[in-house]
């Protein structure tokens, strides 16, 4: 009888153990992709974006944001931050809650979220982005990826007043820290 006992509970402890072992070796899996990622663009730049480099001037367009403002090339603020995503991209969704996460401590003006709503329903990205950033959805034709020549999501682009390419990344959590945060902006009002 006590062998009934046992061996059940054997099995459950060794269960539990291989279960631990293979959660921490996930853990340990996602790091080491995160570093092996991170040392890629450190050696090899990063070639699977599409646009202008550093220094380049991206095309002129005109588009309407969710707001009815205007937006154009001239528009874009100094150190502004312009990003394109679609809602039927995995890593979109994924970059979607890097990105609210890191706008909302941004000026919103100073960050423009571009959805591509031709490749699937942009009723979720609009409504996490819209309280954080300015959205621009973009229905029957792409201009705005056209002039920033982004033909793969998510891209993220750092530019200068007038439009002039600043840098250009895959992921917001590759963006420092913008002069123009709200955070900034409270220490400025309010030196204590």
């Amino acid at each position: 009888m006590s062998y009934a006992i046992a061996v059940p509970a054997l099995a459950g402890v060794l269960f539990l153990m291989n279960l631990v072992l293979a959660l921490a070796v996930l853990r340990r899996l996602r790091r080491h992709t995160a570093r092996i990622d991170h040392l890629y663009e450190v050696v090899a730049g990063t070639p699977d974006l599409d646009g202008p480099a550093a220094g380049d001037l991206v095309g002129d367009f005109s588009a309407t944001d969710l707001d009815a403002a205007p937006v154009t090339r001239d528009s874009l603020p100094e150190g502004g931050v312009v990003a394109f995503l679609s809602p039927d991209c995995e890593g979109c969704r994924a970059e979607l809650t890097e990105l609210t996460a890191w706008a909302a401590g941004q000026d919103r003006s100073r960050v423009l979220a571009v959805v591509d709503a031709r490749a699937g329903d942009p009723a979720r990205m609009v409504a996490a982005l819209s309280p954080v950033a300015r959205v621009v959805v973009e229905r029957d034709h792409a201009h705005v990826a056209e002039a920033f020549g982004a033909r793969t999501v998510p891209t993220v682009f750092r530019v200068a007043a007038g439009g002039t390419v600043l840098s250009r990344v895959r992921s917001v959590t590759r963006l420092p820290e913008t002069a123009g945060s709200r955070g900034a902006e409270r220490a400025a009002s309010n030196p204590s």
